[in-house]
């Protein structure tokens, strides 16, 4: 099979496995009385972020091939998330947050290391057969999105918003994912100790440094805040507009009944406005494509608080588009000034 159809599946597999929980996990939190929870379920990926991804990646670097890692992981995400969802089926409205939370954290520890590793296992793959990864790599990226929308529909007409069934299918999708990865190409394991990092500078401490720069700092601070919109987003949306259901003249609106889909207009909304990035860039520069982001995220939630799945779903319609600006332009824009302000022996850990 062609190289880049292979990269492409693994592509799509890998952020399925995340879009069939990530926006409707905190409807059944809330359905089963775990609403003021919901918190922690989002948290808690960001927690296991700081340090799973770098020592998943020094295993990577210096005793196991990345794709035999990525398998690794996916193999052990699945099950904890499987146990989530076959002790959710068997607790029923009786759930214990400290049981269910411990076997979903076990499960996230292991999936947000994929992530980095899957690129990392693209990369190699396309060096090796000669592509130019900067133009090869995003048309095969694009393809993550999609897999992280498909799953969100399928959740969502298979009726599992409220169900920890959501989480069956994201287990079932590691393992598959698990299987599918070892038969990628064998990614080499780095020999030479002079190039590899300490744990301090593989966790990336080191780039702590960055905020003694006053204009880094202030970057920082306020992709911190950002960062507590995009969960927010992602944790509330979908309780948000399901909640609706409570009044009867809503009870029966298409967003109430699909709110998945609904919000999968986002997704779709940053797939396409990655596109306008090169014109508002070049057009306006770093710095006010960034205040766009931030306007961005203010309407993201003004229309969501004035919108309802009525007479007023435009407004929910109109904050699915905004969303693609506010994700996207920060994202880029800010990973181009970091780039610009740090030098590359931590340009990474940045």
């Amino acid at each position: 099979m062609n190289l880049k159809i292979r990269l492409t599946i693994l592509n799509f597999i890998e952020f399925a496995v995340w879009g069939a929980y990530l926006t409707s996990m905190g409807t059944y939190l809330a359905d089963v009385g775990l609403g003021s929870h919901i918190g922690w379920f989002y948290s808690v990926q960001g927690i296991v972020s700081i340090f799973m991804p770098a020592l998943m990646g020094i295993l990577a670097d210096r005793w196991m091939e990345g794709q035999r890692v990525l398998s690794l992981c996916h193999t052990l995400a699945g099950a904890f998330m499987i146990a989530a969802s076959w002790y959710g089926y068997q607790a029923g409205d009786a759930v214990q947050f400290s049981t269910l939370f411990s076997l979903y954290s076990l499960s996230v520890a292991f999936f947000m290391p994929t992530i980095a590793l899957s690129y990392s296992v693209a990369y190699s793959a396309l060096e090796k057969a000669g592509f130019d990864t900067v133009k090869a790599f995003p048309p095969i990226r694009v393809w993550g999105t999609v897999g992280f929308i498909v799953t969100m529909w399928i959740v969502d007409l298979c009726g599992l918003q409220k169900t920890p069934g959501q989480w069956m299918v994201s287990g079932c999708l590691s393992l598959v994912m698990a299987a599918y990865s070892l038969t990628m190409p064998r990614m080499p394991i780095t020999k030479d100790e002079s190039k590899q990092k300490t744990l301090f500078e593989a966790l990336g401490l080191n780039a702590f440094k960055l905020f003694l720069n006053p204009r880094m700092a202030t970057f920082m601070v306020f992709a911190m805040l950002l960062g507590f919109c995009l969960q927010i987003s992602n944790g509330y949306a979908n309780p948000f507009i399901t909640s609706f259901g409570s009044i009867p003249e809503y009870q029966s609106t298409f967003g109430v009944q699909h709110a998945n889909i609904l919000i999968s207009l986002s997704q779709m909304s940053e797939t396409l406005c990655i596109l306008l990035i090169p014109f508002f860039l070049s057009r306006f520069g770093i710095k006010r494509v960034v205040l766009i982001a931030l306007l961005g995220w203010v309407l993201r939630f003004a229309f969501f608080g004035l919108g309802n799945p009525g007479s007023g779903v435009w407004l929910f319609l109109l904050s699915m588009i905004v969303y693609g600006v506010a994700f996207d332009f920060f994202n880029i824009s800010g990973s181009l000034f970091v780039n610009q302000v740090t030098d590359d022996s931590i340009r990474s850990s940045a």
